[in-house]
């Protein structure tokens, strides 16, 4: 905080076209929503939402053709793929990577990795986990997960979601991008939607579960399960 406002990011009427063979995708149209810092938002919608777009214009990675993104801070990304983000030989040299980048001193850097690979319980085979050192380690106060439980067991995902939860109570701002609600809506204190490049719902994840969230192609979490006969999409 700085005096008595409040920090956030805001979104203001962001748009984003793509040129395709068939014409023009309107990818994002006129979005707009603002988060205050320390908040968790899960940002919910189907595959070519416009979700994975959204992120790249917030974290400064493309620019929108209308509208406007201003952070209170540096924004860090955990890609679906955590390959893109893995540079170095070891989880060490890798966690290394963004802190030398940003010029700090060697035993600066040595001490961050260290803490980094502490907080997040880092084994050589745990990729996102990894692409998620690497952000603590840069000290961005904002993380954003692009659909961070793509092909993880059910021990993948308690583990993300152990890790989102020490990100919250240490007072970052993050933002999950994802389909899977049932695997994270818990964790948020505010629930977006996106549909078809546009804000559909915007509100707590209480009275998003109460909307027709088929309608946006997006399965309702609630949904019982009695018997076998139930076990089917």
């Amino acid at each position: 905080m700085e005096g008595n406002s409040v920090r956030r990011i805001v979104v203001d009427g962001v748009s984003k076209s793509f040129r395709t063979f068939g014409g023009v995708h309107e990818a994002l149209k006129g979005v707009s929503f603002s988060v205050d810092e320390g908040s968790a938002v899960v940002i919910g919608g189907e595959n070519g939402s416009g979700k994975s777009v959204l992120m790249g214009i917030i974290a400064g990675l493309e620019k929108p053709d209308s509208g406007s993104v201003s952070c209170f801070g540096k924004v860090g990304l955990v890609f679906q793929d955590a390959d893109t983000q893995i540079l170095g030989e070891t989880p060490r040299e890798d966690v290394a990577v963004g802190p030398r980048n940003q010029k700090r001193p060697r035993k600066e850097v040595d001490a961050l990795v260290e803490a980094a690979l502490a907080r997040t319980d880092l084994s050589g085979g745990q990729k996102r986990r990894l692409a998620v050192a690497c952000m603590i380690a840069m000290e961005n106060p904002i993380i954003i997960f692009d659909e961070p439980y793509a092909n993880l067991d059910y021990g993948g995902v308690r583990q993300v979601n152990a890790l989102v939860s020490s990100l919250k109570e240490e007072g970052k701002t993050v933002l999950i991008l994802t389909h899977e609600l049932e695997k994270c809506l818990a964790l948020a204190d505010r629930f977006i939607v996106l549909f078809r490049g546009e804000k559909v719902f915007d509100g707590t994840p209480a009275d998003g579960l109460s909307e027709n969230l088929e309608e946006w192609n997006i399965r309702n979490p609630l949904s019982s399960y009695s018997s076998v006969g139930d076990l089917l999409w």
